[in-house]
């Protein structure tokens, strides 16, 4: 990954916070389908289901703490809160003996998520220049995903260590989580409040969601319309599980998907600055809706491992793209808010994707949950390419 190093130092910091809690965090989900599954016995419409709430949740946390963003003009405070609350869940997944115990760990986690989320995005918006905005984009994203595998890549060595002891694994979790919050608070520095346009109010008000353009409600649209074509990866794990790979190897599921993720996100970053949004965004649909064919089809174990690594190409060229999306056509006195409402919608979507998807695995099987995502992400890239034909 060849990445410019004119890009402020903020930008690099955020990061490499985003990097260490992904690695905390995706320890802990490569594991945890598997720990409500087995250790918990939860059923799968119950992993949909939390899984699907858990991402909502944050949707829901992030329109309030991006709104007070807005108004405060204090961004860093905000992510701080939201990633602190995050670091003190991960002691809880391996204290858990019931499922309503990992329910509210990641309630709680998905909280500090939702806190942290808009204003660290908008954050990201205000230390660049328009013209670097994919590139930076690019770039968390990119060492954010380094940290997704390398959070599983722990889990499969740990695993191998305690000798499949899950609880004694997720204990691992817990220094990347601290060590982001000790990053975040030496190495990032917001602009002045000054150079913040200010909002009137810190509350979500009708006259500022009016204000909001045209342009970026046609972006909110096409993300949720997105989403409902994508679910948890959790399902990817799962679906390793019903294939028969062994227990200690599950995690490598997800470190494939994240080495495919971070290598390309920042060079999607960047043709993001300079290439057609609806060119990136429709190879990113065909992507995931191979992704789906491939991991529908599978009949071996192996075969998750490509899926996976095509289901992580496409997030790559869509990920980053939407957060451009969302700064370019925000403007700059309600980015935080631009972004609440955007990951509310997005976290809405998830939480139907997710549990109609396990609610199809459990009545027609694994199967069907993958050939439904395919079939949403058609009707997504149709909707989008028809859209573009009525203007022309």
């Amino acid at each position: 990954m060849s990445v410019s190093h004119d890009l402020p130092r903020g930008v690099w910091a955020l990061g490499l916070v985003s990097l260490f809690m992904d690695m905390s965090s995706e320890l802990v989900h490569s594991l945890l389908p598997v720990f409500m599954a087995t250790v918990l016995g939860a059923s799968m419409v119950t992993i949909g289901l939390i899984e699907g709430m858990a991402e909502a949740t944050a949707a829901v946390a992030r329109v309030f703490s991006g709104t007070i963003s807005d108004h405060i003009r204090k961004r860093k405070a905000l992510v701080l809160i939201g990633y602190g609350l995050s670091a003190l869940t991960k002691p809880v997944f391996p204290l858990a003996t019931t499922i309503s115990w990992v329910f509210g760990a990641r309630f709680a986690d998905r909280v500090g998520k939702g806190i942290r989320g808009a204003p660290r995005d908008a954050l990201v918006a205000d230390i660049v220049p328009p013209r670097q905005r994919g590139a930076a984009y690019g770039l968390r994203q990119a060492l954010d995903s380094v940290g997704a595998f390398l959070g599983p890549l722990l889990a499969l060595i740990f695993m191998a260590w305690f000798s499949n002891d899950i609880k004694a694994v997720l204990w691992v979790a817990v220094v990347p989580a601290f060590l982001a919050v000790l990053v975040l608070v030496a190495g990032v520095t917001e602009p002045p409040s000054g150079e913040i346009p200010r909002r009137d109010s810190g509350r979500l008000t009708f006259t500022a969601v009016a204000n909001l353009p045209g342009r970026y409600w046609l972006v909110v649209s096409l993300g949720a319309v997105f989403t409902l074509a994508r679910f948890s990866e959790a399902f990817l794990i799962l679906r390793a599980q019903d294939l028969g790979l062994a227990l200690g190897y599950i995690p490598a599921i997800l470190i494939v998907m994240n080495v495919v993720y971070s290598s390309v996100a920042y060079p999607a970053g960047r043709m993001a600055d300079r290439l057609s949004a609806r060119t990136l965004f429709l190879a990113g649909l065909g992507v995931l809706i191979v992704a789906d064919g491939v991991l529908a089809l599978a009949a071996q174990a192996w075969m998750v491992f490509p899926g996976a690594a095509l289901w992580g190409l496409h997030l790559a060229l869509t990920q980053g793209l939407l957060s451009k999306l969302v700064a370019d056509t925000a403007p700059a006195n309600l980015r935080g808010t631009a972004f609440g409402i955007f990951h509310l919608v997005s976290g809405i979507a998830l939480l139907l994707a997710s549990t109609l998807a396990g609610a199809l695995w459990t009545v027609l099987g694994p199967p069907a949950t993958f050939t439904a995502g395919a079939g949403f992400a058609a009707l997504t890239a149709a909707g989008l390419v028809y859209f573009q034909s009525s203007k022309a």
